[in-house]
Parts: structure tokens; C-alpha cells; sequence
């Protein structure tokens, strides 16, 4: 595993956060940026919140993936499985206004169903403090494997 860089460009980061978004043109300016992306994650506004969390790609979503989002979805292509999370992610979506983000880490799609139906449970602000999180934890995980 690599260690977390004191510097990082907006294009390498705009890979690890899926966008060229005002988290990741913030981040470029600083030294540290996986080590501090948390909390300049949380001190965003909330449209640039949104903005970040928007450029990930919906969990289960077959279409227009980067190649790291297919490698970390992996397999688990269950139609049914694959159709629950389809209707999952709009009632996500439906209720907090923004897209459902959640650290993978090696979990089928099938484990992911209870995840989040849990997380459907939550305030708004909380899943937003989660979702960011989870951004900032896929990230620092990718630049980690490289």
C-alpha cells in the first residue's frame, strides 16, 4: 500500500473523487489532501457537497462507469439484486436529494441492499455527513491500491 501524498494534482484527484469538482480544485491547492479531504469534504457548501457527491456513480449503475468504479462493483449482477438497488437508489435519492455513496470495500451488490435501507432511515444532515465520508474513504482507498 502507498502512502497518503503531501501533493496532489486537480487531475489526479478529479480520478480518485470520479470529477473535477470544487472538493477536488480545493484540495489541489493543499499539502496533505487525502489526509485533510475529510474535513474540507464537511466545510463545503452544501451545493459543492452535492456536486461531489454527484460525480460518483450510483451503486449498481452498469453504464458509464470509470474503470476503477466497475473494478470496485465487481461482480454480483443478480437482476433482482440489481433491480432492488435500482429502486433503492431512487427512494435515496428521492428522499435526501442526492446520490447514495458507500465504501465498497470487496461487498457484493447483495450486501450492500441492507446498507442501504439502513441508511435510508437517517436524517438528511447525517447521511450527508455519511455519504461524504464514504467519498473521502473510496478515494483515499484508491490512491492506497494504486
Amino acid at each position: 500500500m502507498r502512502e497518503l501524498p503531501r501533493q496532489l494534482t486537480a487531475g489526479e484527484l478529479a480520478e480518485l473523487f470520479e470529477g473535477r469538482t470544487a472538493l477536488v480544485e480545493q484540495l489541489a491547492k493543499i499539502d496533505r489532501p487525502l489526509e485533510r479531504a475529510d474535513a474540507v469534504a464537511h466545510s463545503l457548501t452544501e451545493p459543492q457537497k452535492l456536486e461531489a457527491l454527484s460525480a460518483h456513480p450510483a451503486i449498481g449503475q452498469r453504464e458509464g462507469l470509470s474503470a476503477r468504479s466497475a473494478a470496485e462493483q465487481g461482480a454480483g449482477d443478480d437482476p433482482a439484486v440489481l433491480a432492488e438497488l435500482a429502486g433503492l437508489n431512487r427512494a435515496y435519492e428521492q428522499r435526501f436529494g442526492f446520490r447514495f455513496v458507500v465504501f465498497v470495500n470487496g461487498r457484493s451488490k447483495a450486501e450492500i441492499v441492507p446498507i442501504l435501507e439502513e441508511r435510508l432511515t437517517r436524517t438528511r444532515d447525517e447521511e450527508l455527513e455519511t455519504a461524504l465520508s464514504e467519498l473521502v474513504a473510496i478515494a483515499v482507498d484508491r490512491w492506497r491500491r494504486g
